[in-house]
């Protein structure tokens, strides 16, 4: 019989520790059922304790999500399980996800505690969740890093303390496969009670390991669960990739003898949306989902392929969801047309109001360019939610000259409840200018740490997709806005993330919190 490998994606909790990478609780939500789409098992979706913003949209992803366990993290104390139970409860199947360091190095200079408090704290920590949680999982932080006599204590101790799931961190990617793998199975055979718990792993990419140390953990180590995360996204270097691990058990099904549940047809449009929203780009050379994935520039290779695929090719793009980018509609597309495809993306809108006010948008998008597709309706729904959002600010109007021997001129109208702001500046280009003009009317004091922009299809008509990334107080903001015109989607998108700013639901910088 095939075994079973479980994919537990961190996207929403692990990945969002990249600095600027904080969403909002819609935008989780929209990850959420995208990740559902996908059939993962386990969808991580926060830290609960971390702030208000982040345990509602906790409770929001558990009260929606249906055919996957939701789990949230939680320090191993009784207020961060509580809270975490209190987010949690409303969801069909959850986990209570409980950590605390166990290298020396953390326990002395971080935890200022005894290796014999970090036992008792977290023997304590799991019996107290498994009193509110049938599902609980522990992970020593850092784990790769710790000594086997004391580690194979704790992870006994929690065990029996009722731990389903044991999850051994590579918490700063310092793991090489061969030793983690054999680390992993040293645990296993030393334990008495290990055969009570599912093993997992969780991989970060400092050394460039992750998937390998992943994979070593699962045929070496003797582990069924891998915690990782679309596109490989994560603080530092980034997580263990969700697609590289499914795609690798999947097309050398002979060497892992593993299966997973995952939708391998939705792995494209999970990683184009998490891409979207945190605005972290995919490079082209990138594994599975970047763009030159499966293409083939060399005439060797493309005269292989055109004879017969599997000469050069291990999987199809088909397979992973490269199926996109065909025209779907036109400017004489009806509404239910629009609909219909919405639907085919996975795209869900909040109502009829946001149904027509994004059908609008595509019908002046379909007036600017002949050939609307998949990506083009991603882009453009996405803008509408964030438009849709609770906003200060709203862009009105804008307009902008440049020339070879000018300096670049903009002019731009803001509304502000029910007042509009007119300004002018001038700027070493015209985005700057135009961001000049913004900045005069909104007055934020906010740092510009980004400004990303990336074509969502092919050709000169292309909807360009501008990220803007802004810092103020400690708080790290991604907007984002699309346009066929370059400046105006900058335009938005700096607006868009203004509004971020001054909104209360927004978590606080997550990379002020230290987790696995």
């Amino acid at each position: 019989m095939t075994e079973r490998l479980i994919i537990f994606d961190t996207t929403l909790r692990d990945g969002e520790q990249s600095p600027g990478a904080s969403m909002t609780r819609e935008e989780k939500l929209r990850i959420a059922k995208q990740l559902e789409r996908l059939r993962v098992d386990v969808i991580e979706a926060g830290f609960p304790a971390a702030s208000n913003g982040d345990f509602e949209a906790v409770r929001a992803i558990a009260n929606t999500i249906k055919d996957s366990t939701v789990a949230g993290l939680c320090r191993a104390n009784d207020r961060d399980i509580s809270r975490g139970v209190e987010a949690l409860k409303g969801a069909k199947a959850w986990r209570v996800h409980t950590f605390i360091a166990t290298s020396p190095l953390h326990m002395e200079k971080k935890l200022r505690m005894t290796p014999e408090q970090v036992l008792e704290q977290a023997r304590l920590a799991v019996r107290f969740a498994r009193n509110n949680c049938e599902d609980v999982e522990f992970s020593p932080e850092d784990g790769s890093r710790s000594e086997v006599a004391f580690l194979c204590r704790v992870l006994e101790a929690v065990i029996k303390e009722g731990a389903r799931t044991i999850n051994i961190a590579d918490t700063v990617g310092y793991a090489v496969p061969q030793q983690f793998g054999e680390f992993i199975r040293t645990l296993r055979e030393r334990i008495p009670n290990s055969d009570k718990a599912v093993w997992s792993v969780h991989c970060h990419n400092d050394l460039g390991m992750a998937v390998a140390n992943s994979l070593a953990g699962v045929m070496i180590g003797g582990a069924r669960q891998v915690e990782c995360t679309v596109n490989g996204l994560g603080e530092r270097a980034g997580n263990t990739s969700l697609e590289e691990v499914v795609m690798a058990v999947r097309t050398r099904r002979d060497f892992f003898g593993l299966e997973t549940r995952i939708d391998t047809a939705q792995i494209v449009p999970a990683s184009r949306l998490v891409s979207q929203i945190t605005g972290f780009v995919v490079q082209p050379n990138k594994a599975i989902v970047g763009a030159n994935a499966f293409a083939h520039a060399s005439g060797i290779h493309q005269d292989g392929v055109l004879k017969a695929r599997q000469t050069y090719e291990i999987m199809q793009a088909e397979d992973v969801g490269w199926t996109t980018n065909k025209i779907v509609l036109g400017k004489l597309s009806g509404r239910n047309a629009f609909r219909q495809r919405l639907k085919e993306l996975g795209i869900e809108l909040e109502s009829e109001e946001a149904l027509n006010a994004a059908f609008q948008k595509f019908k002046d998008l379909a007036d600017k360019k002949a050939e609307i597709f998949d990506e083009d309706l991603n882009a453009l729904v996405s803008d509408e939610a964030v438009t849709a959002a609770t906003e200060r600010w709203r862009l009105v109007h804008m307009s902008q000259a440049s020339g070879m021997g000018e300096q670049p001129h903009a002019t731009v109208v803001l509304g502000e409840g029910g007042v509009e702001r007119k300004a002018e500046s001038r700027g070493d280009g015209p985005v700057d200018a135009t961001f000049k003009a913004i900045e005069s009317i909104a007055r934020s004091g906010a740092d510009l740490l980004l400004y990303s922009v990336n074509a969502v299809t092919q050709g000169t008509e292309s909807q360009g997709e501008v990220t803007v990334r802004l810092a103020r107080g400690g708080r790290i903001v991604n907007g984002v806005g699309a346009d066929t015109d370059i400046v105006v989607a900058s335009a938005k998108a700096y607006v868009n993330a203004l509004n971020k700013l001054a909104s209360e639901v927004e978590r606080v910088n997550p990379q002020l919190q230290t987790t696995p």
